[in-house]
């Protein structure tokens, strides 16, 4: 379900980077208006492999890594099949991917990656990470994101995710050539901070608590499907459990659905025994039997169909959270800029009583004025020269601050636009097929029924 959007959207990277440092930004851009890479290379991840060997501290370990295979689209095009240039990836290196793209861009809803360990663990699913299910639901999500990149109208035209997807040696490298992580750390810290905006942009507040009620809308819908017992001991704890989801039964749905099936299995069961000790009517208990044998050994396909629609759900339930970074980094983009604008009023405010003479507010410059008497004409002349030196430099850190403040945006509402799109699309065709697949699943119960009907009417 990859988007494939073509919309103009200028690369102003990250909110950090000075002016050299945007320009080399803009550099390793490969920026083509209204083109992505996936119009012009076929990518897939083909295949996972498990592997032995030893990590960072020399000690032994077991991870899998992922198969990257990618060809021009021309040759598609021209009826040529050339054998796809492929790579091998661990999970790790995805994440460094995506770690370095929120950094470097980030006024983009980056596409999340799945689950690195199992969370809502459906029918039959193993939570380990190294199960092959697991795994191989596990290389579909890796290359959706991959897919998701590569149609992204900014995303994809950036060399290090193409060098990540044709470069097997060096990548990493180059990535930590960029000074990503040093930026990420210092903003890593500044979103930790406890800071409050005193203005802040009413469509990002709007947005940011969006992203907060998706994230929990879906989290219920994949807890009210997840098999398992809600194991509730006491009156509080249920009632604890219904507050925090409005789908709290005593049995999760996917269970009750092996459940019906399995009830069938023992109704041909039955009815295959019966049939061995009648004349009259085993013929036919024995084809009513039958079918509902079928219909029971049917439950595993249809469970497997379902949790490919819970991996979608669970793609925007990582999504929430991508989402609501861009609003923070909003709020710290905003935050800077009145922190600058406040800093400048202080230092027009220190100029003003250093010129008349006059203190406005208590200060301890004041109480210092006082205890040791005034300052020489000389000090205050030098004092109101570095000011007004500070004050020309603050003036022009506010007006780059306004600029950087309007810039992120613009860029980062036209992201929101389309990833608004995007998920509206995806969610609809999702649910749709949901609701085609119960539908499906329905009439197959009733007809097995009817098939019974047939088979006692002819006894």
């Amino acid at each position: 379900m990859a988007d494939s959007g073509s919309e103009d959207i200028a690369v102003i990277g990250n909110t950090d980077l000075t002016p050299s440092e945007s320009e080399n930004n803009l550099k390793n851009t490969m920026v083509e208006k209204g083109t992505s890479l996936l119009k012009r290379m076929e990518i897939s991840v083909a295949e996972a492999e498990k592997r032995t060997g030893k990590n960072a501290v020399n000690m032994q370990e077991t991870y899998t890594v992922y198969l990257i295979e990618t060809r021009p689209v021309d040759a598609a095009s021209e009826g040529t099949n050339p054998v796809p240039d492929s790579l091998w990836r661990r999970y790790s290196e995805f994440e460094l991917l995506r770690n370095y793209l929120l950094v470097t861009y980030p006024f983009v809803v980056v596409p999340p990656l799945p689950e690195k360990r199992a969370e809502f663990v459906w029918h039959k699913l193993s939570a380990d990470n190294m199960d092959p299910d697991f795994v191989e639901r596990r290389r579909v999500g890796l290359e959706n994101f991959l897919l998701r990149v590569a149609s992204h109208p900014v995303l994809s035209s950036d060399k290090i995710f193409y060098s990540f997807l044709t470069e097997e040696n060096g990548w990493k490298e180059t990535v930590f050539e960029t000074g990503f992580q040093a930026k990420a750390d210092s903003r890593l810290k500044a979103l930790n901070a406890t800071f409050r905006v005193k203005n802040p942009d009413k469509r990002f507040a709007e947005m940011k608590h969006y992203g907060d009620e998706l994230q929990s809308v879906i989290s219920q819908l994949l807890r009210v499907r997840a098999v398992g017992e809600n194991k509730v001991s006491t009156a509080e704890n249920a009632a604890q459990s219904i507050r925090k989801s409005p789908f709290s039964p005593t049995k999760r749905a996917a269970d009750r659905l092996y459940g019906v099936y399995k009830v069938h299995g023992n109704y041909g069961r039955v009815f295959s025994e019966w049939s061995a000790i009648e004349k009259e009517m085993g013929d036919g208990l024995q084809s009513a039997g039958h079918h509902m044998d079928a219909y029971a050994a049917s439950v595993d396909d249809i469970l497997e169909e379902e949790e490919h629609y819970a991996d979608q759900l669970k793609e925007y339930l990582f999504y929430a959270d991508a989402l609501r970074a861009v609003c923070r980094k909003h709020e710290l983009t905003q935050y800077e800029l009145e922190m600058a604008a406040q800093d400048l009023t202080s230092k027009k405010q220190q100029r003003e009583e250093l010129a008349t003479g006059t203190v406005r507010t208590f200060s301890l410059k004041g109480m210092t004025s006082k205890l040791f008497g005034q300052e020489t004409p000389e000090q205050r002349e030098a004092k109101l020269k570095m000011l007004e030196t500070q004050i020309e430099e603050g003036e022009e850190l506010v007006k780059e601050r306004n600029e950087e403040c309007d810039e992120f945006v613009k860029s980062a509402w036209v992201d929101i636009e389309r990833f608004k799109e995007q998920k509206d699309h995806d969610l609809r065709e999702a649910l749709i097929s949901y609701a085609i697949m119960q539908i499906s699943m329905c009439k197959k119960g009733i007809q097995v029924w009817n098939n019974a009907k047939e088979c006692f009417s002819k006894m």
